[in-house]
């Protein structure tokens, strides 16, 4: 008996030395994984002599985009890849890229986009610009695209080599804007439509009340249509080295290029398959032609490498940069808008910073509610009094979208920003024809006149009309005397140049609507010098 429990406690005490050592070996050889695991995630690496490769297919925008609960499921459940990418990592990627040493080229890859280009010419300008500093770095850019439309060029235009599939196509063809009229078909159905407006350009409810564009309507687009070609002809032109004339001339005879003709016209240098192109990738990094690929990066990618210019100095001083992209709402907004409260608490939350010396709001809206516009206006106007608020326009500010810009102490726009549209408008729709039609009939009990004005039920009556007329004439009369304080205009210019009328950046500027032609990197420069941060 002795014996037999001898054995069994040197067998249980083994057993207990064997799971102790187990478990030590365990946890250590755990903790070496992870020691090894951590110690390989380093991150995206970038090879030397690596192309950057930037897919025109993206959609630049000044934020991050708010997916809603079902979209963000449904995105996280497929392989549908993100392609929308924000303006400021994309210069700031780009001008990473032009100091490190390990990036010898950029390759625009247009084979992707089968849709065409989403993005505005104001964002395109931007981009084209940190482009040139890529180039001016002595970096060699290569596009390839299979169909090029005329945004793609515009920013492919640049490149040292353009090339273009054999079977593809070019468009060079000009700008057009199209308007679909809905008057005909509201009066069929019964839809009733009455209109309060201040502003004879003020073209969004021509739709509802014409069949085709009113002169002033017309003489707007036209204007507005050829600032944006002109700024397309010239641009595109310099870089090509031939004459707007000339491209006016292909646009009028020709339109759309198959790839030879944009190859004699020069628009092009060569024509060739993808298989081709990566030749001459290989080629710019030192590769054999029988190399199976080339060092290559994502711009997405390479977004997330840190940066190898460690030499600036920290400092808690800082420039702010604020988003108001999308339509102007009351309240906190969602995706794709600007919230009046939202957008107020975080101008609140900079002022009260002692760390923030100067504010850049970056503009890029059509407007929309114009007391939640003015709200936003009080909070920038609250901002300015404690320091420096440069405003920086993107694409479009107009209306409401101009409202909130307008008192910066300095304010940025693109040579095609669509800046402006000083106006007021408002649209009563009823159905009071299409349901009696139908046999429905209403009646109504109410306390005062006006007490069921808001109704759809019916058309508004001369009085009502006269009550919201009068709403909307203090509005836009509260906007005109905003603007000629905010630019020192005298008020009866304002009115000349308001009427709901859009302009380019470029007429905005000669107006005295904005004071600098520039992007969001001027207006952040002017900024740091604004608050005397120095470099």
């Amino acid at each position: 008996m002795r014996e037999f429990l001898k054995q069994t406690f040197a067998s249980l005490v083994g057993s207990l030395t064997s799971l102790i050592l187990f478990v030590s070996l365990g946890a250590g050889g755990l903790l070496f994984l992870l020691i090894a695991v951590a110690s390989r995630d380093t991150g995206p690496q970038v090879q030397d002599q690596s192309v950057l490769v930037f897919d025109l297919s993206l959609n630049i925008t000044d934020t991050e985009p708010t997916l809603g609960t079902n979209e963000a499921i449904s995105r996280a459940l497929s392989d549908e890849e993100d392609t929308s990418i924000t303006l400021r990592t994309v210069l700031d990627t780009l001008d990473k890229a032009t100091k490190d040493q390990r990036i010898v080229a950029l390759y625009l890859n247009g084979s992707q986009n089968s849709s065409g280009s989403s993005n505005g010419f104001a964002t395109l300008k931007e981009v084209r610009k940190a482009l040139e500093r890529f180039q001016a770095a002595g970096k060699q850019i290569i596009s390839y695209d299979v169909n090029l439309g005329e945004k793609e060029y515009y920013l492919s235009s640049i490149a040292d080599q353009i090339f273009l599939n054999p079977i593809g196509a070019m468009e060079m063809d000009g700008f057009s804007s199209e308007q679909q009229f809905l008057k005909g078909a509201l009066e069929k159905f019964g839809i009733g439509v009455q209109v309060l407006r201040v502003g004879k350009y003020k073209s969004a409810v021509e739709p509802f009340l014409l069949e085709k564009l009113s002169p002033e309507s017309k003489e707007q687009s036209r204007a507005l249509l050829w600032a944006l070609w002109g700024e397309f002809l010239s641009t595109v032109g310099k870089s090509r080295e031939i004459t707007p004339k000339q491209l006016q001339g292909i646009a009028d005879s020709q339109g759309i290029l198959l790839a030879e003709e944009a190859l004699q016209r020069g628009l092009v240098d060569q024509v060739a398959y993808f298989d081709e192109v990566l030749v001459e990738l290989k080629k710019v990094t030192g590769k054999s032609e029988d190399a199976q690929s080339f060092p290559q990066i994502n711009l997405t990618t390479y977004a997330e490498v840190d940066n190898p210019d460690t030499t600036r100095p920290y400092s808690e001083n800082k420039v702010a940069l604020v988003y108001a992209e999308g339509s102007i709402v009351g309240g906190q907004g969602g995706s794709q808008q600007v919230g009046s409260e939202s957008l107020s608490k975080q101008l609140r939350r900079l002022r009260l910073d002692q760390d923030v010396k100067a504010v850049v709001l970056r503009v890029n809206s059509p407007g929309g509610s114009a007391t939640a516009s003015d709200i936003i206006q009080r909070e920038v106007v609250l901002t300015r009094e404690q320091k420096p608020v440069i405003v920086s326009m993107g694409d479009m500010a107009a209306s409401g979208g101009y409202w909130i810009a307008t008192y910066g102490d300095r304010i940025f726009a693109e040579p095609t920003t669509i800046t402006g549209s000083i106006g007021v408008f408002g649209l009563l729709l009823n159905i009071q024809e299409i349901a009696n039609n139908n046999g429905i009939t209403w009646d109504v009990v109410k306390t005062s006149r006006f007490a069921d004005s808001q109704t759809i039920t019916r058309p508004k009556t001369e009085q009502e009309l006269a009550m919201y007329q009068k709403s909307v004439d203090q509005i836009y009369n509260q906007f005109l005397d905003k603007v000629a304080e905010s630019r020192k205009l005298p008020r009866q210019k304002v009115e000349e140049i308001a009427q709901g009328r859009v302009w380019s950046g470029v007429e905005a500027k000669k107006l005295g609507l904005v004071d600098e032609i520039g992007g969001i990197d001027k207006a952040i420069e002017y900024a740091a010098q604004q608050a005397k941060l120095g470099d």
